[in-house]
């Protein structure tokens, strides 16, 4: 209960606007391609709502749960690669197969977390190569704010100058956020423009669905596997480097277990996979957000939001036409500037060098296999590449295997426990 006496002394205004421009990007972007695949898949209405309503409320809620308990900001939404995959699937197999490959995957990834695979497995892997990886997955956010700007130079343009003028005098920036300033500038210029408008949107309360799975082989073979890997390789690979290099012990068995099991409560409700959502980390885990022992209630703010937008989620379609894509592109951008910038120095300013470049430009190069992301073959890429031109990288005399990233100061618990 520390963490909710403490949690009025760190609630700021850094905290409450990057927790809004977590939920922002959570709710557009990502929110589009769960929409597409729905359609792809020619899903009807009633089970579209209900799948939104479960990613955002079963998110919501182990992201407050998570984040208080361990005082870290540990975002939980859903896989985004895995919304891709599921809308080809549904091409092929009945929404219930699909259910049925959604609870195997929250099985195996359960199982993964409490036999401590996946802790074993990070503790092997070097953190440059993972930052590495990490890095290459933040980087187009990073090009966002060019190319955003050039797509809608006047507002966007006006939005990056607010950003920079208080960026540029430090000591205005600590009493008023340049994030938050930008995310203010933008609703303003978008109501004086009268593009601010939510005509048609009709309040009302979801009504989420129950589904029974079935098991069919070739669902199973084509979506399990790839799951299990983007949730785990991808997704939560990305949480935990950006906490560690944040400062915070990441409790990985307890981030895996409770993404298995918000996987297992997804699928009854027509879902895909739960997962640490990687960029929302990003926003809210850096140094912008406020001192690190507070930075939990920038989480705490997104874990409300989500649960509030998935209760809601018969007008959550309306988000996409509310707040233009080019305008979340630059303020998502501009959250992650600093996030970015401590990723690729902890990727090339000790060991493994090498390796962590070929996981960044693997990651970057944007390539799949067997309906894998760039992610995870940047880490395989990136691991293969230092085990042969660094084999030295990996002695004992070089230091620890794993560079640990990580201040073990503060109040992070060290309990691994679902």
């Amino acid at each position: 209960m520390g963490s909710l006496r403490d949690f009025p002394k760190y609630l700021s205004v850094a905290s409450i606007s990057n927790g809004i421009i977590a939920w922002l990007f959570g709710v557009t972007g990502p929110l589009l391609i769960v929409l597409q695949s729905a359609a792809k898949g020619n899903v009807t209405l009633d089970v579209t709502i209900s799948w939104i309503f479960s990613i955002y409320v079963v998110g919501g809620i182990l992201t407050l749960g998570m984040s208080l308990y361990y005082r870290q900001p540990i975002p939980v939404a859903f896989s985004i690669p895995g919304a891709v995959l599921v809308g080809s699937s549904l091409m092929q197999h009945t929404f219930a197969e699909v259910v049925g490959a959604y609870f195997i995957t929250g099985v195996l990834v359960v199982i993964l977390g409490v036999t401590g695979i996946v802790k074993r497995i990070m503790k092997i892997l070097p953190m440059p190569i993972m930052m590495g990886m990490v890095s290459g997955v933040l980087l187009p956010f990073g090009i966002d704010i060019i190319t955003s700007t050039v797509e809608a130079p006047l507002l966007n343009g006006a939005v990056l100058a607010v950003y920079f003028l208080l960026a540029g005098f430090p000591l205005l920036a600590k009493r008023f956020p340049p994030l938050l300033a930008a995310l203010l500038a933008a609703f303003l210029l978008l109501y004086l423009s009268g593009m601010l408008q939510a005509n048609g949107a009709a309040f009302a309360l979801a009504r989420p669905q129950v589904f029974l799975p079935s098991f069919d082989l070739g669902a199973i073979g084509e979506l399990v596997i790839p799951l299990t890997l983007t949730v785990i390789a991808i997704q939560n690979a990305q949480g935990i480097g950006l906490l560690g290099t944040s400062g915070y012990l990441p409790p990985v068995n307890a981030m895996t277990n409770w993404s298995g099991i918000g996987s297992l409560i997804n699928s009854f409700f027509g879902a895909h996979s739960a997962c640490i959502a990687g960029p929302m980390t990003a926003i809210i885990s850096g140094s912008d957000t406020g001192p690190r022992e507070g930075r939990y209630v920038a989480a705490v703010i997104v874990g409300i939001l989500w649960i509030l937008f998935g209760v809601f989620a018969p007008i959550a379609a309306m988000m996409t036409q509310i707040v233009p894509a080019h305008l979340i592109k630059l303020l998502g951008g501009l959250a992650m500037v600093g996030v970015l910038a401590g990723s690729l120095q902890s990727s090339f300013s000790s060991r493994f060098k090498l390796g962590a470049l070929f996981s960044f430009i693997i990651t970057v190069s944007g390539v799949s296999l067997f309906h894998i992301g760039a992610p995870f073959w940047g880490l395989v890429g990136g691991t293969l590449a230092s085990l042969v031109l660094e084999r030295a990288d990996f002695s004992p005399s070089a230091g620890n295997l794993q560079a640990k990233g990580v201040t073990k100061g503060g109040n992070e618990r060290e309990s691994d426990s679902a």
